[in-house]
């Protein structure tokens, strides 16, 4: 266990792991869809932060990096097919990680905030810092 989730009850410090979880997958899906390049960086990514994040945060993505793809495809059944009622309840469960990270140390929380919005930022554009790399020239119809 964290030293800091000590004074967290066993279901918040379950939610505040699957958090990465949570927001790849609000980040990755739409109606009906999963964008499945957006899940392969979420997947990649998750495995990636145990090396590049924040030395305070390290010992929580290797805790959250854990059975990840499992999790994902989990929470993707959960919440399919992703219409206005299922990313609402999504929804919900982000903000439940919100208001635990507030009972965290000020330190602490403020870094796995920022380190969770760049975290779903980069996977919401996966796919355009993919087509970017592929086609760093504008072509008429295919990038523009």
């Amino acid at each position: 266990m964290l030293k800091q989730f000590e004074n967290l009850t066993a279901e918040e410090q379950e939610l505040l792991f699957t958090a990465p979880v949570l927001v790849s997958v609000m980040s990755s899906c739409s109606y009906n869809n999963v964008n499945q390049l957006k899940k392969e960086d979420a997947i990649k990514l998750s495995h990636i932060k145990t090396f590049t994040a924040d030395p305070m945060l390290i010992s929580y993505y290797i805790e959250a990096e854990k059975n990840f793809k499992e999790k994902f495809e989990a929470t993707v059944s959960r919440y399919y097919p992703f219409d206005h009622e299922k990313r609402d309840e999504l929804l919900h469960e982000i903000n439940k990680v919100n208001a635990i990270i507030g009972k965290l140390d000020t330190k602490f929380a403020n870094t796995l905030r920022r380190s969770l919005d760049l975290y779903a930022k980069h996977v919401r554009n996966a796919h355009s810092v993919i087509r970017d790399f592929m086609f760093p020239i504008p072509i008429q119809g295919l990038t523009t």
